[in-house]
């Protein structure tokens, strides 16, 4: 049994967003200043700049995290690889390589709490349910998920456009039930969210956050001729073709 107190009950903490197993807390002020600090302080805090923390309750799901995300925890939480044998591991290496993401995620299980790392970026939760049962993420935003979810690395339609991009040819998909919580740049109140059904959407940079599984992705040229490319002004463009759903910061 334990107690945490001056944490959830401190009036300088505000709980941001909860979702199955994580709650987002978030830093009002930055009490920890000196005279040296305090200007810099002062600016931060009347620009939103605070820093950000995610809660896992154990109890409600196992939650697998990017490796060296853990900064406490506390009552019964066990660490464990998450691998399930020597196939599993060759997999996860393979598809770590590929995608750019750490080939060993821990997986804590127990009904204890686990705390991560406190970061100045902005966290959400997606519910992967929400997203037809499969989420692609981009490059680098992912932080932690309920274990209930399958991770896999997805290659894009078309290798040569994407190399001739200088983009990854792999990116994550976590697919089947639960919560995933990422990393963004951008706060949720600036995230667009778009809905396709049966078109196509195309991004100039690396702009979206995630995308519906169900969604074909490539790299592709603006315009249909390399003279039309050049007439645009545009160069190569991320293409999301199909049905589902695409999240997209204002800018990159």
């Amino acid at each position: 049994m334990y107690q945490i107190r001056n944490l959830l009950d401190n009036d300088d903490i505000r709980v941001v967003e909860k979702n199955g197993a994580f709650t987002i807390i978030e830093y009002q002020r930055d009490l920890s200043v000196s005279p040296q600090s305090a200007m810099n302080a002062y600016y931060c805090d009347a620009m939103n700049v605070r820093k950000r923390q995610v809660l896992c309750e154990l109890k409600h799901s196992p939650v697998t995290v990017q490796a060296g995300a853990m900064q406490w925890m506390v009552g019964d939480c066990r660490a464990t690889t998450g691998i399930k044998g020597v196939g599993d591991l060759i997999g996860k290496a393979v598809r770590g390589k590929a995608s750019g993401e750490s080939a060993i995620k821990p997986e804590y299980t127990g009904d204890g709490m686990l705390v991560l790392e406190p970061t100045y970026k902005y966290l959400l939760l997606l519910d992967v349910g929400q997203w037809g049962g499969s989420v692609v993420l981009q490059d680098g935003f992912f932080l932690a998920c309920e274990s209930s979810l399958k991770h896999k690395a997805v290659m894009r339609s078309n290798v040569s456009s994407a190399v001739a991009g200088g983009e990854g040819l792999f990116n994550l998909a976590l697919n089947g039930s639960g919560i995933v919580c990422l990393e963004s740049d951008a706060p949720k109140e600036e995230l667009i969210e778009i809905t396709l059904d049966n078109d196509v959407l195309k991004i100039d940079g690396n702009m979206a956050v995630a995308w519906s599984g169900s969604l074909e992705f490539s790299v592709e040229r603006s315009g249909k001729s390399l003279l039309g490319s050049a007439v645009s002004g545009e160069g190569l463009v991320n293409v999301y073709r199909g049905s589902g759903k695409v999240l997209m910061a204002p800018v990159d």
